[in-house]
């Protein structure tokens, strides 16, 4: 773990849970999304964003714009820029058209709005926005390599060429998003993204890292004994053959 420079944002929508994860200084920022909210409950927006950015006021919190209209988007987008000096603003890629958010990202990294450029998958997309973004403004650009390599293609070389297009603008950072699993935080490191998405149940897991594996074959095969006592089922000695 010491030698991992990307830095971990936790990706969720508990309060409770991310306060938690605020108090571990691995965790470098946080990002959240509409659809994490309705997961957890939430039914106000505003209300819930303001809270979570009083509570954590000093590491990047991502915050989702969610109307499909560029105008509209441009609306909300300024109106969450507001909300902390800390705040992320998260912009997909396109509307649900497919048409690219370009201009809309032109106009509001122009107006200084830091911005996280959400729902990437390819490096022709990232040529894109590199070329909106205003290089004094900072900025994510966000590829979800998880999804990604779900359609079968490698994550690792994708995310590297992303880099190379992100290069000329050192204020840009590449999030390597919708990790699939732990091994995923060491590969987006390895390759030099400069940040990870992860959720708490991935974040869990750091605590295995180092773990020695006989060790974790003896626990595993005490976790099958125990979930098999615990079901009570039997087995007729009588051979049958």
């Amino acid at each position: 773990m010491k030698d991992l420079k990307i830095k971990i944002f936790a990706d969720g929508a508990d309060l409770k849970g991310i306060l938690e994860l605020y108090a571990n200084p691995k965790i470098k920022g946080f990002t959240t999304n509409p659809m994490l909210m309705c997961k957890a409950g939430i039914t106000d927006y505003e209300t819930f964003a303001r809270e979570l950015l009083t509570k954590v006021p000093d590491r990047p919190v991502s915050l989702a714009v969610f109307a499909d209209d560029f105008r509209e988007m441009e609306q909300q987008a300024l109106a969450i820029a507001s909300w902390g000096c800390n705040v992320n603003v998260k912009i997909p890629i396109s509307n649900t058209k497919g048409e690219f958010a370009g201009p809309l990202i032109r106009s509001l990294a122009a107006k200084g709005v830091v911005l996280n450029v959400t729902a990437i998958m390819t490096v022709k997309q990232v040529e894109a926005v590199a070329k909106v973004l205003n290089p004094a403004v900072p900025a994510i650009v966000s590829v979800f390599a998880g999804r990604v390599a779900d359609t079968g293609v490698d994550p690792i070389p994708h995310m590297r060429e992303c880099l190379k297009v992100l290069k000329h603008l050192p204020k840009a950072e590449l999030l390597w998003a919708s990790p699939r699993e732990l091994l995923n935080i060491f590969q987006a490191n390895e390759t030099g993204c400069h940040i990870i998405t992860a959720t708490n149940n991935l974040i869990a897991k750091l605590d295995l890292v180092g773990k020695d594996l006989d060790e974790y074959s003896r626990e595993t095969v005490e976790m099958f004994y125990r979930n098999a006592v615990s079901s009570k089922f039997a087995i007729s000695m009588k051979a049958s053959y």
